[in-house]
């Protein structure tokens, strides 16, 4: 756990400087590219765009689905530019999660004047 730790502090870091950096009220798109080169300067391994397969009947289906950034192979990263993180962004991630096996993601939502008012992190 102290390794994911490591990592979220790291991407929250990261999240901080590009909002500090950009602000709010960009595309998505535009933070998650930052967002990718902040965490790539700091080392860390960083998947953009990742496509998530469905599995239905024990069959991998490409079914569209892709993961913003996926951190060191272990923390996803879903990034928003809304005006409020609503109970599906949240249920998305969670779905990542579970379709991924994986255990932490951080759901970032950029268009707040206040980043850590944007930054949701679920376990599960």
């Amino acid at each position: 756990m102290e390794k994911l730790n490591q990592i979220t502090y790291e991407i929250i870091g990261a999240a901080y400087k590009v909002h500090s950096e950009l602000g709010p009220g960009l595309l998505e798109s535009t933070y998650e590219v930052c967002l990718e080169y902040e965490l790539l300067k700091r080392g860390l391994k960083v998947e953009r765009q990742k496509p998530l397969p469905v599995v239905y009947d024990g069959i991998h289906l490409e079914a569209g689905y892709r993961i913003d950034l996926l951190v060191e192979n272990t923390v996803i990263v879903e990034l928003k530019a809304v005006e409020e993180i609503a109970p599906v962004h949240q249920a998305q991630l969670m779905t990542y999660l579970k379709l991924s096996e994986r255990k932490l993601g951080l759901l970032m939502n950029f268009n707040v004047t206040d980043m850590k008012k944007g930054i949701k992190r679920i376990i599960m």
